[in-house]
């Protein structure tokens, strides 16, 4: 039996969306904003970031310890963070004490300090974290990656840079907080054990009179795309890959879904066994789907050595393309079973189902039943998967490498 998934519009824009999953004693709150990193002010890369961090510290009648105290005495394991689009603030709870959450979420969303001695600090703590990528080569190159490949503002990375944080005033940051949240565009999603009719009110009386303008639509540069080097003395390589796929919604989603799992769905994938264990030629590699409203890419990553670096490269990039050779049978049996154990997991969690009903209205505008994921599933084939690897034929590729030595790209 299909679980029903409740749903409102309120005259103001907000979404709120919930799941009633009596069969659990928890409940989540997945709440996303459109305020992320794509519409950080172009002089202050890094607003949503920090507006993430410090509208925490305090909201409506409680300052910053107290809002804490009040989280943790209904034992509320909580985040928020900035994404490209959103800013995502997210509660996990026992199901008694959901009403509570919905009034503290809406006091950090409605009423938040954004106390003006703290962004110092806030700021430094976000300045360390940037830094902190130059000793992680493997993250350097996989954002250098996404920036190079994806259309501007979505490659940009949600953490700014030096110069941008520096930039960011508590008057810039509050401005921010007031152009950028807003109702329309924003989405409640509730998942557990819930009653559908007193969480409607509740959001209704909270969030019923909050105004602000539509969401503007993003003015999007396209990526240089192109190869790329990063030069640095190391005896380690960094390789990352990324080319064009179909969006989410797409005719052919899941057969780039499991386009992309035959290459790395496991340690039985193309390029664990080719790359990694027959010829011993890295560490780790692999390869994920990423996707944005406009654009989606698959993104590969390989770490290796100097010496082995250039194989490295060659060997994955043929795996890439020997896809269009064909798909085995085995191959597509063993990757539907794992996308249908992935599915059977998420539905045994409110956490994953307060997320999956959001992305699914962010991006479709309706919530897809289980049955009908079942569904998507069990239609992948060896020949669906082929005839989408051939019309998706992936040729115009962006290539970051980070090493001591520059790899050859071939022609």
């Amino acid at each position: 039996m299909a679980k029903q998934v409740f749903h409102h519009t309120f005259e103001n824009g907000l979404t709120l969306l919930a799941e009633n999953m009596p069969h659990v004693r928890s409940a989540t709150v997945n709440i996303i904003v459109p305020a992320g990193c794509a519409y950080d002010p172009a002089n202050m890369p890094g607003t949503s970031s920090v507006l993430s961090e410090i509208i925490l510290r305090g909201a409506g009648k409680n300052n910053s310890k107290e809002l804490s105290l009040a989280m943790d005495g209904i034992g509320l394991d909580r985040s928020c963070s900035a994404g490209t689009n959103h800013i995502r603030l997210w509660g996990a709870t026992l199901s008694r004490n959901l009403p509570k959450t919905i009034d503290l979420f809406a006091d950090i969303i409605l009423k938040p300090h954004l106390p003006k001695s703290d962004i110092e600090s806030v700021k430094m703590l976000a300045a360390q974290e940037i830094m902190s990528i130059e000793d992680d080569p493997k993250q350097k190159v996989m954002l250098a990656l996404r920036k190079n490949h994806f259309p501007s503002p979505l490659g940009n990375d949600r953490r700014g840079t030096l110069e941008g944080l520096k930039a960011i005033t508590h008057d810039a940051l509050t401005k921010f907080w007031k152009k950028n949240f807003r109702p329309s565009g924003t989405i409640i999603s509730v998942a557990g054990n819930i009653e559908w009719e007193p969480l409607k009110a509740q959001v209704e009386k909270l969030f019923g009179k909050w105004k602000g303008s539509d969401v503007p639509a993003l003015k999007l540069s396209p990526g240089k795309g192109g190869k790329s080097h990063i030069s640095k003395d190391t005896q380690q390589v960094q390789i990352g890959i990324a080319y064009p796929s179909v969006t989410y919604g797409h005719k052919d989603f899941y057969a780039a879904i499991g386009a992309v799992n035959v290459l790395s769905g496991g340690m039985s994938s193309r390029l664990f066994t080719e790359v990694r264990e027959k010829r011993g030629l890295c560490y780790s590699v692999w390869a994920s789907y990423q996707n944005f409203k406009e654009v989606a890419a698959v993104i590969c990553y390989a770490g290796t050595t100097t010496d082995m670096a250039q194989e490295t490269l060659d060997v994955t990039l043929k795996q890439i393309a020997n896809l269009t050779k064909g798909i085995k049978e085995e191959e597509v049996k063993r990757l539907k079973i794992g996308l249908k154990s992935s599915m059977l997991i998420q539905e045994e969690s409110s956490s994953a189902r307060a997320g999956s009903i959001a992305v699914d209205w962010y991006y479709l505008g309706r919530v897809r039943p289980l049955e009908e994921i079942q569904k998507a599933i069990d239609s992948i084939t060896t020949k669906s998967i082929l005839s989408h690897v051939k019309e998706y034929n992936p040729k115009e590729f962006t290539i970051v490498t980070l090493g001591n030595k520059q790899l050859k790209y071939g022609k």
